[in-house]
């Protein structure tokens, strides 16, 4: 369900003015899917591969990010995809994306991946990652996105984490010098 958005000035991370801005909630993005492991998805050893995880992450992140802005939406950087478990053939996989935060034309979108063998009754956390997407015009310009406003304890967690985990992959791609990094810098030296 939309909610009406409203108009917000406010600075990027950088601390560079920002036109006013429509704000969403976080929870307006959330998006979860689900699959049945058959055995083309295998491997060898009858787990799901990496790559088809990597896909159906970027698939949910894309979906998600597209719903909070309502936007055609290009995959930017992925953090890190952690795999935890493995994943069976003949498992369910259910796939949460949620958006943590938006910046000026860029969400970072938090994914997680569940493995249920549903005759066994067992449900187990097998990956996560960090994608960021950037929302673009028809001319593939990017284009401003809604502010993200988090609710619950567990957004705002996310939510403050994600100006980091950005100040981190912008030093990275040498597009910040480590003195602008302010928030990073505070973090991990106070």
């Amino acid at each position: 369900m939309k909610q009406s958005p409203t108009q917000v000035t406010e600075t990027n991370s950088l601390n560079q003015p920002i036109r006013n801005r429509k704000q969403r909630r976080c929870a307006d993005s959330f998006v979860r899917t689900t699959e049945l492991v058959l055995p083309n998805d295998t491997n060898t050893l009858n787990n799901l591969m990496g790559g088809r995880m990597m896909h159906l992450m970027d698939v949910v992140g894309a979906i998600c990010a597209q719903r909070f802005s309502g936007r055609t939406v290009v995959t930017a950087s992925v953090d890190s995809i952690s795999f935890n478990n493995s994943i069976r053939l003949g498992d369910v996989v259910t796939l949460d994306a949620q958006v943590t935060r938006s910046f000026n034309s860029s969400m970072e979108i938090h994914i997680v991946a569940y493995a249920e063998n549903i005759p066994a009754g067992t449900r187990t956390c097998t990956n996560e990652a960090f994608f960021t997407f950037v929302a673009v015009d028809q001319s593939g310009r990017p284009i401003d996105v809604p502010e993200a406003i988090p609710e619950t304890a567990d957004e705002v967690r996310l939510f403050d984490g994600a100006l980091r985990r950005r100040q981190v992959r912008l030093l990275i791609a040498k597009r910040i010098k480590p003195e602008e990094a302010q928030e990073l810098r505070d973090y991990l030296f106070d």
